[in-house]
């Protein structure tokens, strides 16, 4: 039986994280990704259900410590009759965690242990180690998106719909792709033997790929031709708002036009970023309502500043297009600020908060509100539906076509000047 000082530390534990679930601070959009993108997410805009109150056995010290007797009784019996012993405590409290958030049956709440939380947030830092591709780790097998310009992934010839197989010649058959994630991931500079399986090809082969510190624009601008500015935008990171704000600086310089915003298969990030981002080209009023459980509402208008607010602006979105992308998309469409050409977007409205624990223990995401947009849509399961709807298929790709961009250019040009 353990001793009566770590069950205390647990308990603290359990209590200090009730205490965040309530008190959290630093809002984030939910960084989701459906299946084609670069971040592994998952999808609610419905709040937790707010018709059962919190039970009142939970308001008191006393009170918890009855309501949390069955679990010490199971953690007890865990320690003195389960046959690989000794078990390991901090697992243990970290399932604890990561079950009782399960249960709320909101995929976008949920528990992170710290590897998973540094991995999670190294995209939206702007860097971090190891092949360089964006996959996807929803399947059978942890599956390459698409390599980086320029990483390690792409010079070892990886490909899009390369499934990994194995790591360091050990099978990785049956495990969670998100665990055979952090094999993959490693320090710059060693190196990585992945086993490929590849469509079209009879027989896996393998693909040694030394890693390197990666980089991730989160931002890529340049002229097109006919004086057409364009902006992409990957990624809703830490560094976005000036990176957009120096790009802007300099397709205006040019006096482009018009200007394409690209947010095709950008997974959001942070709600701060999106407000930022939205009010360089609407230049007043609201651009998004968050609704909390409370029935509190708060209201964002956009920023005074903004560099783009008159230009004659179309967005391209797609089915990539989700959480502070589609926050940036559904204020543009609601204001009439510009045209959003392409397929239906994720439809991701709800409203994260994130809190790291105490003792380097990882982090709980909770989601705290839904958004909507300035016309007061709710976009859960339905996302935002383009103006000008266009497909871009497979063959276009293969082909090096975009008629969805295509079609931006169109609109522009078309557009009085």
């Amino acid at each position: 039986m353990e001793s009566k000082p770590l069950r205390i530390i647990v308990a603290l534990i359990i209590a200090i994280f009730l205490m965040l679930v309530s008190f959290a601070g630093g809002i984030f959009t939910g960084i989701n990704l459906p299946s084609n993108l670069n971040l592994p997410s998952g999808l609610s805009l419905q709040a937790t259900s707010q018709s059962q109150p919190t039970p009142e056995v939970a308001s008191t010290p006393v009170d918890r410590e009855t309501l949390f007797r069955p679990f010490w009784q199971a953690w007890d019996l865990v320690h003195k009759q389960y046959v690989e012993q000794p078990v390991d405590d901090t697992t243990l409290m970290r399932g604890a965690i990561s079950g009782m958030l399960s249960s709320l049956g909101d995929p976008n709440t949920a528990y992170m242990d710290p590897i998973q939380y540094q991995q999670a947030n190294a995209p939206l830092e702007g860097s971090y180690e190891g092949i360089g591709a964006w996959v996807d780790p929803t399947g059978e097998f942890l599956t390459i998106i698409s390599p980086m310009e320029g990483s390690p992934a792409e010079g070892a010839g990886l490909k899009s719909g390369d499934m990994i197989t194995a790591v360091d010649g050990s099978s990785v058959v049956g495990i969670d792709p998100t665990l055979v994630l952090r094999q993959v991931l490693g320090p710059a500079g060693s190196t990585v033997v992945l086993t490929i399986q590849r469509e079209g090809e009879e027989n896996p082969f393998d693909v040694s790929i030394v890693r390197e510190k990666i980089v991730i624009p989160l931002v890529t601008s340049k002229m097109l031709d006919n004086n057409i500015a364009y902006l992409q935008i990957i990624q809703f990171g830490d560094k976005t708002e000036n990176n957009v704000r120096d790009a802007l600086k300099e397709l205006m310089k040019n006096k482009p036009q018009g200007l394409i915003l690209d947010l095709r298969n950008d997974p959001g990030g942070y709600l701060d970023t999106a407000i930022a981002v939205v009010s360089q080209f609407i230049p007043d009023g609201v651009v998004m309502y968050e609704d909390h459980g409370n029935g509190e509402r708060v209201t964002f208008t956009a920023r005074p500043g903004g560099l783009a607010t008159e230009i004659p602006l179309v967005v391209l979105v797609n089915e990539g297009s989700a959480s502070a992308s589609e926050i940036t998309a559904g204020a543009i469409q609601d204001r009439g600020r510009g045209t959003l050409v392409g397929t239906t977007t994720f439809g991701k409205g709800t409203v994260q908060s994130w809190s790291t624990l105490v003792d380097d223990q990882g982090a709980i995401k909770v989601t705290i509100a839904h958004w909507l947009t300035p016309n007061e849509r709710q976009i859960h399961g339905v996302g935002l539906t383009p103006d000008v709807e266009v497909q871009l298929t497979e063959e276009d790709v293969k082909a090096n076509l975009d008629p969805q961009l295509d079609k931006a250019i169109e609109i522009i040009l078309a557009a009085p000047n």
